[in-house]
């Protein structure tokens, strides 16, 4: 667990084990899951305020080889999981039993796919298919993989040197908590494929909620169904609130681990929860409860003598 308050960060950490018996610390790299499609999206919001990207076009401009329905998707139903894609379970079921979660395999995956399982637009369904389809695009928009996209343009401006997208071939990358199950891995890129820190995590925070990059606003502004009805999804991110307060987080899981990213801006607040050998859905009463604290004008814990994690 690891939280932050104000301007100046305070690290709470909750000394665990993680996979392999090893200590867990606001420095140790693990895999973010679903917390990976924010810097997606982010990547995705810079390119379209440097023109290069317009969330408005096809799927089908992207990426020409999938089906003839890619026609009718566009990049913003992928953003805010409204493009009607196949769930999971739809996907993975084409996998082979030992195959690694790729974009390459999930694209092939699509590829076989007849129709949409609901017109696009119409409906949320939350997609990891198409948060991958995503992340092609802007690979492609850019001209250079989503992962140097990603180092370039993200990570290394905002002092996250332990975070990095991941496509592989090894299940994870060095110097990195192993996974409970390195194989399936996930080494698709879009939906997942962020490997990163309690401290890199903070940072991103931090970053979101004092707009460092010019593109919180973005990030932060909910989807629509095409009949205008409003989400609670923005960009790659859950909208919220608690206490009265705008709040914006998002979960990630995978076998054996689960994490939870949130934050209150105009409190300056930022929490990361990262439990690498659980598989219970115990982080988000925990979240909650942690966010009721940070929230109340006196926090039930001392944050003034508590130190951040080198």
């Amino acid at each position: 667990m690891a939280v932050q308050r104000g301007a100046g960060p305070v690290v709470v950490v909750a000394q665990g084990a993680v996979a392999g018996g090893g200590p867990l610390t606001a420095a140790t790299r693990v895999y973010t899951a679903s917390l990976s499609k924010q810097f997606t999206a982010a990547c995705a919001a810079l390119l379209v305020r440097q023109g290069r990207l317009d969330i408005e076009t096809p799927l089908a401009r992207w990426l020409p080889e999938l089906p003839s329905w890619a026609s009718a998707i566009r990049l913003r139903h992928l953003v805010h999981h409204i493009a009607g894609l196949p769930a999971d379970e739809h996907i993975d079921a084409t996998l082979g039993d030992d195959e690694d979660r790729t974009t390459a395999a999930v694209i092939t995956a699509l590829r076989r796919v007849s129709s949409p399982h609901r017109p696009p637009g119409t409906a949320f369904a939350y997609s990891n298919a198409g948060y991958v389809c995503l992340g092609l695009a802007i690979q492609r928009a850019a001209g250079q993989p989503l992962a140097d996209l990603a180092r370039h343009h993200l990570f290394d401006p905002l002092g996250m040197h332990d975070t990095l997208f991941w496509p592989g071939p090894e299940p994870m990358p060095p110097a990195s908590t192993p996974l409970a199950c390195p194989h399936p891995a996930p080494l698709s890129l879009g939906d997942g494929g962020v490997w990163s820190t309690a401290n890199d995590l903070l940072r991103w925070g931090q970053a979101m909620n004092t707009d460092v990059l010019g593109i919180s606003t973005s990030l932060h502004t909910p989807g629509r169904l095409d009949d205008g009805r409003p989400l609670d999804y923005a960009w790659g991110i859950g909208v919220r609130r608690h206490a009265g307060h705008p709040t914006y987080r998002h979960g990630g899981g995978w076998p054996g681990l689960r994490l939870l990213l949130a934050r209150v801006p105009n409190l300056d607040i930022g929490l990361v929860i990262i439990a690498p050998t659980d598989d219970t859905e115990r982080r988000v009463p925990l979240a909650d409860a942690l966010l009721t604290e940070l929230t109340s004008p006196s926090p039930g814990f001392d944050t003034a003598s508590l130190k951040p994690q080198s």
